[in-house]
């Protein structure tokens, strides 16, 4: 264990792994945050599980075929989330969906790794994350994740918040209830995966679903509930970053004890009685929370 002087740190900032770790951290504090909100009200956490499975399976495919690995691993969250969306509109029906998926997706992982006979290494170290590993297509990835996610929630910002509200409520509103849940499970699945390789697959809610619990308890809208949770996840994100780096620490673990203290720093606040944006479908429609 060692600690970095300043000058060292200086000069370890100045290497372009850790430029580039350092913008990749900046980017996903962007986006997947947002992400976080929507897992949150949504209550879908076995998403983010099941999401790592199919991420393994995708990378395998790729060391298989020598397609790129990460290429692959998004394609086959993207699509495994598409298919399952509709069982999202059955009570329960996601969460077995999620536990069926999970299961599928690591057994035809590990058959395709012990079949094709490739080094299953390189897949399995994807479960720690190798954040100092990042190149140009995971930026790329990132910098499209930061720029849709937000636009999304910001241009169907009363869909999003009627459907994380109410789904009832959202249907007789008018809301295409379907192809929004298909398109916002699209994005939690490629998001999962595109942020496997900073923190790893075991602990991606540093970048996710922390951040929006610690907004949760600060903000009063949906809205400002996602303002909260993309400030946090930049403050998260570089102070964990430096602080491995001055600790000479692994990021990963790093990052999601910072983001662990925040959420408990967060829960000593008084929690706002309007900061929850979801409610019971009695609850009348007047009553629904702001989304700005």
């Amino acid at each position: 264990m060692s600690t970095l002087a300043a000058a060292d740190l200086g000069a370890v900032l100045q290497l372009v792994p850790v430029q580039r770790a350092g913008i990749a951290l900046l980017l996903s504090a962007v986006g997947l945050p947002v992400i976080g909100v929507i897992i949150v009200g949504l209550d879908i956490m076995p998403v983010r599980f099941a999401m790592m499975h199919v991420a393994l399976l995708g990378i395998a495919v790729g060391l298989l075929t020598g397609l790129d690995p990460m290429l692959c691993a998004l394609a086959a969250c993207a699509l495994s989330a598409a298919g399952v969306a509709p069982m999202a509109r059955a009570p329960g029906g996601l969460s077995g969906a999620m536990g069926l998926l999970m299961s599928l997706a690591i057994a035809a992982a590990l058959l395709v790794l012990a079949v094709s006979g490739v080094n299953a290494a390189g897949a399995f170290a994807l479960l720690w994350g190798s954040i100092l590993s990042v190149g140009t297509a995971d930026l790329v990835v990132l910098g499209v994740l930061a720029v849709v996610v937000p636009s999304l929630f910001w241009w169907k910002r009363r869909d999003v918040a009627l459907l994380l509200y109410d789904r009832e409520l959202a249907e007789c509103s008018g809301v295409p209830v379907r192809l929004l849940t298909t398109a916002l499970l699209v994005l939690v699945a490629v998001a999962v995966a595109g942020a496997i390789k900073l923190t790893g697959a075991l602990l991606v809610d540093a970048l996710t679903l922390l951040p929006a619990l610690a907004a949760r308890r600060l903000g009063r809208s949906l809205w400002s509930i996602t303002l909260w949770a993309v400030g946090i996840g930049i403050a998260v994100n570089l102070t964990g970053f430096l602080l491995a780096l001055w600790l000479d620490w692994p990021p990963g673990p790093v990052l999601v004890l910072t983001a662990g203290a925040v959420v408990l720093a967060a829960h000593l606040v008084p929690e706002r009685r309007n900061s929850s944006w979801r409610a019971p479908a009695s609850v009348p429609p007047a009553s629904l929370p702001s989304s700005h």
